[in-house]
């Protein structure tokens, strides 16, 4: 569905940029994926294109940029509309999306950051607790949304479940590096089927990194990828 020239900056690992590669692959939108190193040089593309943040991912159409997840996420549902709506066509539910995606952003994430920035297993536990209060919320939201459906946007993935599904992957490795139960049938029943679904779709199943190389680089510390 080529409507101009697509780019997209980023880094592999990033949660950020899966989500602009997750609706790219959803709405058949071919691009050319140009690969930016985390924590090191930044290229002159990135820095021309995106001069205030400095950072990934931004999508160049036809040259033009546009910057921060999901924002990008919105602009290319708005332009490729031959495939389903990432976001709910009734306004009450679209902005209960963008709410929750929200959320994810300035909540959700910062919670899961400070399990792997923790210092000591007392930290780390406080950490954990934390971010599962958060997930909790999220199990409420996912109810009323998927309205009883494999998704947040029903029976098709939407915008909530691409901005939380994005991290999907590296809940996983916290999971594995930590020896930790993030979700669980007590608390988080929906959202630990969600999960399994999510990384199973098509679409998702192509993009999402390997978990062996996620685990890589976390043994590392390289925490820039989760810019």
């Amino acid at each position: 569905m080529a409507k101009g020239d697509v780019n997209l900056l980023g880094s592999w690992a990033s949660p950020y940029v899966l989500r602009a590669k997750f609706v790219l692959k959803l709405k058949s939108v071919d691009y050319e994926f140009l690969e930016e190193n985390p924590g090191g040089v930044k290229s002159e593309l990135l820095l021309k294109s995106n001069p205030v943040h400095k950072r990934v991912p931004v999508l160049l159409h036809c040259g033009k940029p546009v910057c921060e997840s999901l924002l990008i996420v919105q602009y290319i549902d708005e332009v490729w509309t031959d495939c389903p709506s990432i976001l709910p066509s009734d306004p009450y539910d679209r902005v209960i999306a963008r709410f929750w995606a929200a959320y994810v952003d300035e909540k959700a994430y910062p919670s899961m950051r400070a399990i792997l920035t923790a210092e000591g297993e007392e930290a780390r536990a406080e950490a954990v607790a934390k971010f599962k209060e958060g997930l909790v919320l999220l199990e409420g939201a996912f109810v009323k949304c998927s309205k009883g459906k494999r998704f947040f946007g029903g029976d098709q993935i939407g915008y909530v479940d691409i901005a939380l599904g994005a991290f999907n992957g590296w809940f996983k490795v916290i999971e594995k590096a930590f020896n930790v139960k993030l979700f669980d049938e007590a608390t988080t029943p929906n959202l630990l089927l969600w999960v399994d679904a999510f990384l199973a779709h098509l679409a998702i199943n192509d993009i999402m990194p390997p978990q062996k190389s996620s685990w890589h680089l976390l043994q590392a510390s390289h925490f820039h990828f989760l810019q």
